[in-house]
């Protein structure tokens, strides 16, 4: 009964010049070091952090806010034109929004994409509206097994993702485990892993990963092999039109991933990242012709750009409903309420009524801003393509580069990079699968940490993970999903072999 006079309250407080002003500066600025490639919205919202002290709250979050979602729309160009991710949530695009921009599809990919962000997006802040207090309130319920058994079956689901054997897909989610649990223990402060290195202390920073596995590989497998004018792209506004065949297998990725985004945003410590790796595993499991992901498949586009802007939204429901931060990112929300003497937390809302909506309708304004942002610069981010590879590729190391290195001023962070790029590029001529390992860096950590805890509150009963009602579900689903994997896997190594056969005999 007060969601229309809140709605109001919000729009008078978003609309206001000061506030529009700032949520233009937000989003502009997050769609610019989006599109640059080693720039994300960490290093963004860091270096303009000190600027809050002076704006009063509800400008300096919503400047914050359009930083925290603008990334990840012009991070999905970056992915798109040049195979880096803009920010880790935009790592998954790079499986079929490249192969899409080298068939000349780049224009229909960076339209679609920015459709789907809009459309992703849309859905969070309608769940973030409505539904806040149940969603927040069933997260809330989820105890560490549930983390858990989340978790696993994200790693598990990171299997399917890659277009070939699932051993080599659950191989390297194993090593990108390993690699997560680099550095200082935290329960014990322990170093693992470190070889006596101080750099690995704090443990293999994202950012490194990311920009050398994807970056600095695909920049080393381009060089003599692309020249300018390969990748033809048509920047006519009619050229950039999907087909109807796009079209029609695009709506209901984009709703699933809408969802699946939803969901994995509002759970604290999960989001976009997460969630646009499960989109892609879902439409990939429910595709009837899978093997078209990885070679430009709109569906693989569609879905994770939905699901990751979605979860941009609502990640903001433990955060200001329950003052518990999902990301780092969320953690300079908290700070930037803290600052101002405001108590994140169940009162926010009541206590904060014009905060709150205020950030909450600036979402909608910011959206619709970047949705005429993108849109007509689609032609001027295909341009790139044309850009002689000589120049371009040398400008995105600098870019890796910079960005890496201002995010902790180390030396040792830009070697990290160059050694995952050269480790990007041997993992390419083993076709060994590079999305299953990133998933497993940032998910493995977390999965032992509640692994952890969930034992000690057991008092070491393993039996936790599937007595309690949810988790146990989900580690059905999990047993099952690896049963399926496998199975598949053995039929297709079976018909191959009829087929070898038959060919055997006929010849």
């Amino acid at each position: 009964m007060d969601l229309l006079p809140n709605i109001a309250m919000g729009l008078s407080s978003a609309l206001s010049s000061t506030n529009l002003f700032y949520c233009f500066v937000g989003v502009s600025l997050g769609t610019l070091l989006g599109v640059i490639p080693g720039i994300g919205v960490l290093a963004a919202m860091s270096m303009l952090f000190p600027l809050t002290f002076y704006l009063p709250p509800d400008a300096a979050l919503i400047m914050l806010a359009g930083i925290w979602y603008g990334t990840t729309y012009g991070g999905s160009t970056a992915s798109i034109l040049l195979n880096v991710p803009g920010t880790p949530a935009n790592a998954v695009t790079c499986l079929d929004g490249y192969p899409m921009a080298r068939n000349g599809r780049a224009g229909t990919a960076l339209l679609m994409t920015t459709v789907a962000s809009f459309f992703g997006a849309s859905v969070g802040i309608l769940l973030l509206m409505l539904f806040t207090p149940a969603i927040a309130a069933y997260a809330l319920r989820f105890a560490d097994a549930e983390f858990f058994a989340l978790m696993l079956l994200g790693l598990v689901a990171a299997s399917t993702m890659s277009s070939g054997s699932v051993l080599k897909g659950l191989a390297m989610m194993i090593v990108g485990v390993m690699i997560g649990v680099v550095g200082a223990d935290i329960g014990t402060g322990v170093h693992r892993f470190t070889f006596g290195q101080l750099g690995l202390v704090d443990g293999v920073s994202i950012v490194a990963l990311a920009m050398g596995i994807f970056g600095v590989s695909e920049v080393i497998a381009s060089v003599g092999k692309i020249k300018p004018g390969d990748i033809k792209a048509d920047v006519r506004f009619r050229a950039m039109l999907p087909s109807r065949d796009e079209l029609r297998r695009s709506w209901f990725p984009m709703m699933r991933g809408s969802g699946i985004g939803s969901f994995f945003g509002a759970l604290p410590g999960a989001g976009p990242g997460i969630a646009a790796f499960v989109a892609y595993a879902t439409e990939k499991q429910v595709s009837r012709t899978p093997q078209r992901f990885g070679k430009g498949a709109i569906e693989g586009v569609m879905a994770p750009e939905a699901a990751n802007n979605a979860a941009d939204q609502t990640a903001f429901i433990p955060t200001l409903s329950l003052g518990i931060p999902g990301s780092v990112t969320m953690a300079l929300i908290l700070g930037v309420l803290m600052i101002h003497g405001i108590q994140p937390g169940p009162n926010l809302i009541t206590n904060q009524p014009a905060l709150f909506w205020g950030l909450i309708m600036s979402f909608w304004v910011g959206n619709v801003m970047l949705l005429l942002l993108n849109i007509p610069f689609v032609g001027l981010w295909v341009r790139l393509l044309m850009i002689p590879y000589h120049l371009l590729f040398p400008a995105v190391l600098v870019f890796i580069c910079i960005g890496t290195y201002t995010l902790s001023y180390s030396n040792f962070d830009i070697w990290m990079v160059a050694a995952f790029g050269l480790a990007g590029y041997l993992m390419r001529l083993a076709w060994l699968p590079a999305a299953p390992l990133l998933l497993g860096f940032v998910l493995g950590p977390l999965m032992e940490d509640h692994f952890r805890r969930a034992l000690q509150l057991a008092r070491g009963d393993v039996t936790v993970f599937f007595t309690r009602p949810v988790s146990g579900v989900i580690m059905s689903i999990v047993v099952l999903l690896l049963v399926w994997s496998f199975w598949s896997a053995m039929r297709k190594v079976v018909q191959k072999r009829r087929l070898n056969t038959t060919k055997t005999e006929n010849e």
